[in-house]
């Protein structure tokens, strides 16, 4: 009997043993089965806020094809591509984006309304395109005041002056907005529009509401800084606002000087309806990541 107790024991004590085990290893699958669903459910990122347009530079993300990086832009929320030539404005709106920046006229950033000799050419370039931008549903298209080459602000507004109002009529009959973009004179040597309230007193010569400003604020922290004050003072100058880290041009995050969603709730608290252009040159191995970070953080 005594025997046959120990026999029983053991059975019973190896039986216990068993089923603990049984129920340990049941509960880890049924942790690591956990696991897995967790893993496999895709929670969606929530939907942009709706206060900023947002809209991203092509050129800032090299030789991704057009289509795959609309398609990519359109499942973040961003609602333009932008600085893109006449050939792929169409492309672009077939995936229900627009181009809030057109660029296909004029001579490029060094050759522009400051040189008077270059007007009629940069006339009859733009009087070809201005049509194509409406026709295409489109509103801004970029121009530049070209390098200064000696010129006094005086001279220069003057310059500018007549050779756009040759443009105004042509751009009032098309509802086209002949934006001029703000560039610092360092990267861009001697570019003649280089401060806000340069750009600000051609706008208020001009006397158009077809003719703006692109405040880039990439380009304007290099050269005066004090973004958002400016942007309280000239914003109806404003058709359009470029992004951009400094220094280097890179994300808009913490690597950088400014802090970008105080600037975009200054911007808002302005009445701003217009786009917001992300033209920042990715640092980061994984671009898309970067550029939907950097999105969220204009996101206010």
């Amino acid at each position: 009997m005594k025997f046959m107790n120990n026999i029983s024991r053991r059975t019973a004590i190896k039986t216990v043993f068993a089923g603990s085990a049984a129920l340990a290893v049941t509960s880890i699958d049924a942790a690591v089965m956990g696991k897995k669903k967790k893993k496999e459910k895709v929670v969606a990122p929530e939907p942009l806020k709706g206060n900023i347009h947002h809209s991203v530079s092509k050129w800032c993300f090299g030789d991704v094809p057009l289509d795959e990086f609309c398609e990519t832009c359109k499942k973040i929320g961003i609602e333009s591509v932008e600085l893109l030539d006449p050939k792929d404005w169409s492309i672009v709106k077939s995936h229900g984006l627009t181009v809030a920046m057109a660029q296909g006229a004029g001579l490029g950033i060094d050759k522009g309304f400051n040189d008077p000799s270059l007007h009629d050419e940069l006339v009859a370039s733009y009087e070809k395109v201005i049509p194509m931008v409406a026709d295409a549903g489109l509103t801004n298209l970029i121009c530049f005041a070209g390098r200064r080459n000696g010129a006094t602000d005086l001279q220069g507004w003057e310059n500018c002056e007549k050779g756009l109002n040759r443009l105004i009529p042509t751009a009032e009959k098309y509802h086209v907005v002949l934006t001029m973009e703000l560039l610092n004179s360092i990267g861009h040597k001697d570019y003649l529009c280089d401060h806000t309230v340069w750009g600000a007193e051609l706008c208020r010569r001009m006397g158009s509401e077809n003719f703006k400003l692109l405040y880039d604020i990439y380009h304007m922290q290099i050269m005066e800084g004090n973004v958002i004050d400016h942007i309280q003072k000239y914003h109806q100058y404003f058709s359009h606002i470029h992004t951009g880290g400094v220094p280097g041009r890179a994300e808009i995050d913490e690597t950088q000087e400014l802090y970008y969603p105080a600037i975009m709730k200054a911007l808002v608290a302005t009445g701003y309806k217009g786009f917001v252009g992300q033209e920042f040159v990715p640092k980061e191995a994984d671009k898309i990541a970067s550029l939907e970070k950097c999105i969220r953080i204009c996101d206010i």
